[in-house]
Parts: structure tokens; C-alpha cells; sequence
């Protein structure tokens, strides 16, 4: 019993300093028990209840002294489900509590985008509680707990290196809690598709196998101690402790889950497409409502998706005639001779990978500058390039983009696969550039991030796919019309991003829907894309354990511009571009419906 009242006074006292850190320059502009108030109540106490997501904000590190935060890690616990489902329950009945009648416009919008939100993840959490894949080949918690720990734990002082050591040696409980729900998830007859489980045993295998020079965990921590201000007895203690710990909790925890996969293997779904799995056609439509925000049918989306494809091949092939190019094959037998054209490789040297970074990081500075000419404001955080880590680049997607520290201690991060010299042909990186870094991924979210006009609610309270990644396909499009790919080649870099995401509207709804093969959807995507063996089998292989995801981006792409055309339309010398990206950016990372609302806004109050 004092054990329970002390955890409720530490995570009283926890809340307390949440709000004077984070929230207290909100409530100023908040009535008590608002709206605002209440979601960004329910904000805070989120993070207070999420170790991973306070470093992640990494603000209130500065009171981790009582937090403790950077010492722990979520550990899946028996009744999670339930009370999760509760909580929701809970939210959805007391946001209907608030009467439009006394709402402001703004928050008006903010229920609409909460009920959205809770509703939508009610649904999933009742109806189908375990149909996503823990364990899967490029966000598995095997992997997240690698990366977590590796790319966002900070190592600055003592105190944080042995926080460090902590959260190692809770690893192990960490995935004892994953067995459990892997335990339930096969119990409701869901298992993952057979290549998942050969990409996943080899890894844990690898994990399992790894000298301490070969471990990730190992390596990045004693790289980032090295850098502190200790003996070399203190730097010695520390390399033992941290062996100590990946032997006695990581390496063990790596052998229960490599158990089950290899115990359950035998019944490995014989299928591809989430259709085949208990209640796969439904939540396939619920996936499509969350990731597009809309409720576009599978067939419609994958009739855009065709149609688009045309589209785009008919611009592509005009460019590669226009270069000469054998008008009797097709564009993508065209487009992978020249992604094997060693003129548009890099040479494979052992300084590759920074050769590149370097590149990628001069096309990163010329968007910068270019872009100021299209929004009123640009970002504060920096962001910086670095190579995908080498445990996972074999795996992962050719780019991600990770947000910056709030409290600017870390810039936001474009990463790139460098694994293989033909994910990168020369003509394919600027578009890479621009959609990960400026004007893309990190123009947005550091935008959002920064928005100090936004509410808790709106900056950090609800995200999807379909904005965040509709306008970085959009911004591919603008870096287009703004000159920074003048070359031929470098437009059809972008043309071959924006297929390959049309594409994606063709085989996500192919594989779940219309029930693919994964090799009919592979050899599909080749033969229009011309992407490279690796990166086809990666991509597919990444929208077979992420249902829906795959269909945001051209989605949220092809809304953007539907709407701005529309504001060219109707506003004519009126319109100005700064004011339209204002519309998008300034209102968070909102569904579509709420995008559209605030263009046609724009569009009324330019009018008047």
C-alpha cells in the first residue's frame, strides 16, 4: 500500500512539473476545463505514463532527477487492452460533452479531430486488438528498442550513461511483456506471413550472435561515453557494466522471442494480404480511414492509382524521348537501365557513405534557400543527414526523416539507405531531399512544432499519414516547379518518386483487397518503376505488415493540389502561394476534411 501511494505522489508531482515545464504558457490562453484544457490534460498525462515519448520530447530531461523517465521503458503489462479501451470510452463521452454552442471556431475543429481520432483507434482496439504484426521486419519491437535506445537515449553526463545501463537491463522484462501479447495474438489464430518470420529470425539471430564491437547497443554508447569528461576508470566500469547488461537482459530477452518464431513458425500464413487474417477485410477499411483520413473504398483508390500511373508514365516517357532514349521499351525497362547505368552510381569506396551524406546535405542547404521564397515563415531546428544504421539498412525503406528535439538540443534527422550503391542513382536523390528534409518532412513538422499559436492538443496530440506524407510528396512537386530540378534526369527522379507512390495506391489495395501475391505486386511494381530488385522486394515487403499506410501519401498528395488549383481558380491574381501553404501548415498535422476547411477558409477571406 505505500509502495501505491508513493507512485502516486511521484506521478502527482511528475504532472505538476509536465504542466510548468510544457503547459503552463498554454493555460493562459486556456479557460479552465475547455476543450483545450482537457486534451491537453490527457496530453500530459500520456506522456507522464511513457518513459520512450519524454526523452523523445526531451524537455523536461532537466527534472529527470524526479522523473526518473530516462531509467525506464514501457513494459507491456496483462491489462493494457482493457484499460485502454476504457480510456478511450471515457474520451470520446466527455468530448461529446462539449457543446458546439460554446466552442470557438478553432475548437470546433479540435473535437472534430479528436472524435476522429478516438473513435477510429476505439474501433481497432475492440474490434481487432491484434491484427498488426509486434514482431515484424522493419518496425518490430525487436528493432524499435535497438533504434530507441541508439538514437534517442541521451549520453551527456554520468547520470545519463547510466540511465542508459538501466533501461539495457529492463530490455529483457520489456519483451517477456511482448511474449505475452504475441501469446494472444497467435491464440486468435493471426500469424505473420512467412517471409516475415525468415527477415525476423535472422535478425534476432544476428542480434543474438553479435560480438560486443558488432552491437549497437554496445557500440553507440561507448562511442558517446568516450566523449564525456570521466578516468579511464570510470570509462572502464562503464564498459562493463554495459556488457553485463546486453548478456544478462538484451541477449536473453532476443532468445524468448527468437523462441516463439521459431516454435510458431509452422504456422506461418500461407497468404499476403491482411484479407486472409480473422477480420482482414474490415480492418483493412478502418486502416484505409486512419492512414487517408477519408472513406475512399479499396476499388476507388485503386482505380486512382491506375489512372495516375498512366498519367505520370505518358510525362516520363515525353522526357526520356526527349533524351533520345529507345521509344520501343518501356518506361520502366528505360528507368532500370539507368538505375544499372554506372554513370548515375557512385563508385562503391570505403568512403561512399560520407561522400554521399555530403552531397545529400549541399542539395539540403539549396532548398533552404530556394524555399524561403514560398512560405512566410521557415524552420528554427536545423536538420542534418546521416546514413541509415547499418543493424537495420538492409530492411528498412530508402529515407526517413526524424523530428528534432523540442528544447533544440537535437535537430531533426533525414536519414538515407546507403546499403546499396543502386538505391542511390544520382537522379533520385534531390527528390529524396526534398521529401524527407526541405521543403518535405522536416519543413512541416518542425513548423508544427514551433507553431507556438497551436495548443498542446494541435501540436502534439494527434498526427496521420496522409498530411505529414501527402505534403511531402506534394513538396517533391513544389522543389519541381521551383527550379531546384532543372536537369531532365532529376525530373524524372521525382516523376519515378511520384509513380512509385501511385504505384503503392495500385498494389496495397492489390495485395489487400484485390488478394495479391507478394510476387504479383513485386513484379507490378518493377515493371512500372524501374526500381531496383532490393528496393521493390523492401517496399513490399514493408506495406504487407503495414496495412493502408502505403496509400496516404498520394492520397494526402492529390488532395493538396486539388485544393490549391481550386484556390487558383476561384481567387485568380489574388492568389498567393505563401497564403496557401499558411492554410496547410499553420492548423498542425490535421485529417484531410480539416485541410480542406481551412483552404477554402483562406480562399473566403481572400475574396472578401
Amino acid at each position: 500500500m505505500i509502495k501505491k501511494i508513493l507512485k502516486l505522489m511521484t506521478r502527482l508531482l511528475v504532472i505538476v512539473v509536465a504542466l510548468f515545464s510544457i503547459y503552463l504558457a498554454n493555460l493562459f490562453l486556456m479557460k479552465p476545463y475547455s476543450i483545450d484544457h482537457y486534451l491537453g490534460k490527457e496530453l500530459v498525462l500520456g506522456l507522464v505514463d511513457s518513459p520512450e515519448a519524454l526523452t523523445y520530447v526531451g524537455i523536461l530531461d532537466r527534472f529527470n532527477w524526479l522523473t526518473k523517465h530516462n531509467s525506464r521503458l514501457s513494459i507491456p503489462e496483462e491489462n493494457d487492452l482493457e484499460e485502454g479501451i476504457k480510456e478511450l470510452e471515457k474520451g470520446i463521452k466527455t468530448l461529446y460533452k462539449y457543446k458546439d454552442s460554446s466552442l470557438t471556431d478553432v475548437q470546433k475543429v479540435t473535437k472534430k479531430i479528436a472524435i476522429f481520432d478516438l473513435e477510429n483507434n476505439l474501433k481497432e482496439l475492440k474490434e481487432f486488438p491484434y491484427l498488426d504484426y509486434p514482431l515484424n521486419q522493419i518496425g518490430g519491437i525487436h528493432l524499435n528498442t535497438i533504434e530507441f535506445m541508439s538514437d534517442m537515449h541521451p549520453v551527456r553526463t554520468k547520470s545519463e550513461a547510466n540511465d542508459f545501463i538501466k533501461r539495457v537491463e529492463l530490455i529483457r522484462d520489456v519483451y517477456e511483456g511482448t511474449l505475452k501479447d504475441l501469446e494472444k495474438q497467435a491464440n486468435s489464430g493471426i500469424y505473420p506471413p512467412e517471409f516475415v518470420y525468415g527477415h525476423v529470425i535472422n535478425q534476432l539471430n544476428d542480434f543474438i550472435n553479435y560480438s560486443f564491437e558488432e552491437h549497437p547497443l554496445y557500440t553507440q554508447f561507448m562511442m558517446k561515453v568516450k566523449e564525456l569528461n570521466i578516468t579511464d576508470k570510470e570509462l572502464d566500469d562503464f564498459d562493463k557494466r554495459i556488457k553485463k547488461a546486453i548478456e544478462d537482459s538484451v541477449t536473453p530477452g532476443f532468445k524468448l522471442l527468437l523462441g516463439f518464431m521459431e516454435r510458431t513458425k509452422k504456422n506461418a500464413n500461407k497468404n499476403h494480404g491482411i484479407w486472409s487474417q480473422p477480420g482482414g477485410d474490415d480492418y483493412y477499411k478502418l486502416r484505409i480511414r486512419t492512414y487517408t483520413t477519408t472513406d475512399y473504398t479499396p476499388e476507388f483508390i485503386h482505380q486512382t492509382g491506375l489512372s495516375e500511373v498512366e498519367r505520370i508514365t505518358n510525362r516520363m516517357r515525353e522526357i526520356l524521348t526527349s533524351l533520345g532514349y529507345d521509344t520501343s521499351k518501356s518506361v520502366g525497362q528505360l528507368m532500370n537501365e539507368l538505375n544499372e547505368n554506372p554513370d548515375f552510381l557512385y563508385a562503391d569506396t570505403p568512403d561512399r557513405k560520407e561522400i554521399i551524406v555530403n552531397d545529400y546535405t549541399e542539395m539540403v542547404n539549396e532548398a533552404i534557400e530556394v524555399m524561403t521564397e514560398y512560405f512566410h515563415t521557415m524552420p528554427k531546428s536545423d536538420v542534418v543527414v546521416k546514413a541509415v544504421p547499418e543493424y537495420s539498412e538492409q530492411t528498412a525503406a530508402g529515407g526517413y526523416y526524424q523530428a528534432p528535439a523540442l528544447d533544440g538540443s537535437r535537430p531533426g534527422v533525414f536519414y538515407a539507405n546507403l546499403y546499396d550503391i543502386k538505391q542511390t542513382p544520382t537522379y533520385s536523390m534531390r527528390t529524396l531531399t526534398y521529401h524527407e528534409a526541405t521543403p518535405g518532412h522536416h519543413h512541416q513538422i518542425a513548423h508544427s512544432l514551433e507553431n507556438e499559436s497551436l495548443t498542446l492538443y494541435r501540436r502534439f496530440g494527434y498526427g496521420t499519414s496522409a498530411f505529414s506524407e501527402g505534403w511531402a510528396l506534394y513538396a517533391e512537386q513544389l522543389a519541381l516547379e521551383a527550379g531546384l530540378a532543372e536537369n531532365p534526369y532529376d525530373e524524372l527522379g521525382i516523376l519515378q518518386s511520384e509513380i512509385f507512390r501511385a504505384v503503392r495506391l495500385v498494389v496495397d489495395t492489390g495485395m489487400h483487397y484485390k488478394k495479391w501475391t507478394r510476387e504479383e505486386a513485386m513484379k507490378y511494381m518493377k515493371s512500372i518503376t524501374g526500381m531496383s530488385d532490393t528496393e521493390v522486394r523492401v517496399e513490399i515487403e514493408r506495406y504487407i505488415v503495414w496495412p493502408g499506410q502505403a496509400l496516404s501519401y498520394k492520397v494526402g498528395m492529390l488532395k493538396m493540389l486539388e485544393l490549391r488549383d481550386k484556390a487558383k481558380n476561384e481567387l485568380g491574381d489574388k492568389f498567393n502561394i505563401k497564403d496557401f501553404h499558411s492554410a496547410v501548415l499553420d492548423h498542425g498535422n490535421p485529417p484531410l476534411f480539416i485541410v480542406e476547411e481551412m483552404v477554402n477558409k483562406m480562399i473566403e477571406e481572400a475574396k472578401s
